[in-house]
């Protein structure tokens, strides 16, 4: 407390100290040195010093930033302990029993003196092993009682026998021997008569058997049948232009031989599979075929006609060989307007024939 006083008094200007004192030194009896003091001290305390308070400032309570915080996977474990007011379902039921109570005096002895029992006592040893036993020998019992009667239902129930006093099988037909055809049709007809059976059921089933009805964004109703034969005949469509843009593709003297061929594959269904020198339409296309280098090819009276196989008119004076044996038409020319590769293809493969022949003969003069 002195110390404060002192700085304090520091702060204060000389003047305003002298005046003070002196008046303090006026007002003051000055009979004992000691009272003088304690007037000095009780005048500075007062206006000057700040006495320290007894009342201690209260501690703030921090909140927790975490409160509140849920861990799911500590809940998922169970770990949590669950609220007041959550309902646990699966929890046991205490039905009756007494209430707990806490004896007022403390007993010197073990801790297990304080507390009562709840509920009913559990039984002992021999009654569970008796109780186990008779449950156990009235499951025996009841499952014998149902065996039994359902012997003696199939022991009453009746064959099934047809109308006509003979025993059938499953599947509809006689037991006993009897043909193929009676075994079909009586497999037949109980096909047919659980398919009549059915459609009564669903008959009977009323709106519950409908075809599942589809519709669209805007809630018109879609037909699965029409669409389906649409994308179908989509489908077809597409294939149908596409073996068209193929045949477009291929020359008509192409297009003329996949129909030749596939008329073949026609006749060869009906045809014989021995083939005779008398067969007529043999030798009708073999005579029909043209060599360059028959020697009988002049005596024949009946020229052919000259046409190609699409039956328009070919020309008939000399013309430069191809690799694919086809004449020009009738309106050519005569002018040789190709690139010349067609002479330089036939030259080739004259060449390489000839070295082969040529290789082949010098090995045998060796």
């Amino acid at each position: 407390m002195w110390n404060t006083a002192r700085a304090k008094l520091h702060r204060l200007s000389a003047s305003t100290f002298r005046t003070e004192l002196w008046v303090l030194n006026i007002h003051e009896p000055t009979h004992t040195k000691t009272q003088g003091m304690s007037g000095l001290a009780d005048y500075l305390a007062k206006n000057y010093l700040t006495a320290d308070s007894d009342k201690k400032s209260k501690k703030r309570k921090r909140k927790n930033k975490d409160a509140g915080l849920i861990i799911d996977d500590d809940d998922n474990l169970g770990w949590k302990e669950k609220a007041d007011g959550d309902d646990d379902d699966d929890a046991p039921m205490i039905v009756g029993g007494g209430t707990l109570k806490k004896s007022k005096k403390k007993s010197k002895g073990t801790g297990a003196a304080i507390w009562t029992s709840v509920g009913v006592a559990a039984p002992s040893h021999a009654e569970q092993l008796a109780a186990d036993a008779a449950a156990a020998d009235a499951i025996i019992a009841g499952t014998a009682a149902e065996r039994q009667k359902e012997a003696e239902a199939e022991d009453e129930a009746p064959e099934m026998v047809d109308a006509d006093g003979v025993l059938r099988m499953g599947s509809g037909a006689k037991a006993g021997l009897q043909s193929a055809a009676e075994v079909a049709a009586a497999i037949k007809k109980k096909q047919d008569e659980e398919k009549r059976e059915a459609e009564q059921v669903m008959k009977k089933m009323g709106s519950a058997a409908q075809e599942t009805i589809y519709r669209d964004a805007s809630g018109r109703i879609i037909n699965v049948a029409k669409k389906r034969a649409e994308a179908q005949q989509k489908a077809e469509e597409e294939e149908r232009k596409k073996r068209e843009k193929e045949k477009a593709a291929r020359g008509d003297v192409q297009n003329a031989e996949a129909e030749r061929r596939k008329q073949q594959l026609k006749d060869a269904k009906t045809m014989t599979i021995a083939r005779y020198a008398d067969d007529a339409e043999l030798n009708d296309e073999l005579k029909e075929r043209g060599h360059w280098n028959d020697p009988a090819s002049g005596f024949l009276r009946k020229k052919k006609a000259g046409r190609s196989i699409t039956g328009k008119p070919l020309y008939q004076g000399p013309f430069q060989p191809n690799r694919y044996n086809i004449r020009p038409g009738h309106r050519w020319d005569g002018i040789d307007r190709g690139n010349g590769f067609e002479k330089q293809w036939f030259n080739s493969r004259n060449r390489k024939a000839d070295i082969q022949k040529l290789e082949y003969q010098w090995q045998q003069d060796e």
